[in-house]
Order: C-alpha cells, then structure tokens, then sequence
C-alpha cells in the first residue's frame, strides 16, 4: 500500500460531494464506512444505514454544495478534513441554505480504498 497523499484525500472528497447532491446510494455506499459514526449538525448520531436511507428514501436532497475552505491534516492511513461549505437542499421537506463545516476522518484500508469512519457537521453562525 502505499502513503496517503492528500490529493488521495480530497478526489475522495470531491467524490463524496457529488455523490451527496445526486443522493448516488451505491457510490455513498462505498465512501462511507459500515460502523460510520456521524453527528449531524442538530446533534444526532446517524449511522451510515441512516445515512443512506435518508438519501434513498429522498427525505435529504442537496441541491448545491460548494466548499469555500478545505484543511486537510495526514497521518499515516489516516486524514482528517475540516471544510465549510454552502448548502442548500432540503430535510424532510424542510428548506435550507446555509454555511456549515463537515470535519471528517479518513481511513485508507489495505487495498488503498478511503472511507469516512467518522464526521461532524455544524452551523456556521
């Protein structure tokens, strides 16, 4: 295996932002770790069952989602990233548009592949 570059870090980013707007199930299924520890914004711990059932069932949609900053911190098989984005989309028919920060954790498996183990998302006030 080779040393996590953080190019690496954020195609999987990138990846996970388009699969996120399209609600692509089966490539967020792939990103997203099956023991994915994930606190929303409100404070709720979702797993990724969750996750992909609010994408597949359409009860989350995300109609655009910009970054305007992206840290990125590598360590080993491991990358953390901090970034803000715009969102606007909807949560169970809820509108919404506003500027949150989505920290999440990386790992790399033995076959190179990336996946969020765990994230956080809040409000930007």
């Amino acid at each position: 295996m080779n040393a996590l570059t953080e190019a690496q870090v954020l195609d999987a980013e990138e990846r996970l932002r388009l699969a996120m707007i399209a609600s692509d199930v089966a490539v967020l299924n792939d990103l997203l770790a099956d023991d994915l520890l994930f606190t929303n914004h409100l404070g709720h711990l979702l797993s990724k069952h969750a996750d992909l059932a609010a994408h597949e069932q359409r009860l989350l949609t995300i109609t655009d989602l910009r970054a305007s900053e992206r840290h990125v911190r590598v360590n080993g098989n491991v990358a953390v990233v901090s970034v803000r984005m715009q969102l606007t989309g909807s949560y169970h028919d809820v509108e919404t548009h506003g500027d949150f920060r989505f920290t999440r954790v990386w790992t790399q498996d033995a076959t190179g592949a990336l996946q969020v183990t765990a994230a956080h998302s809040g409000v930007v006030a």
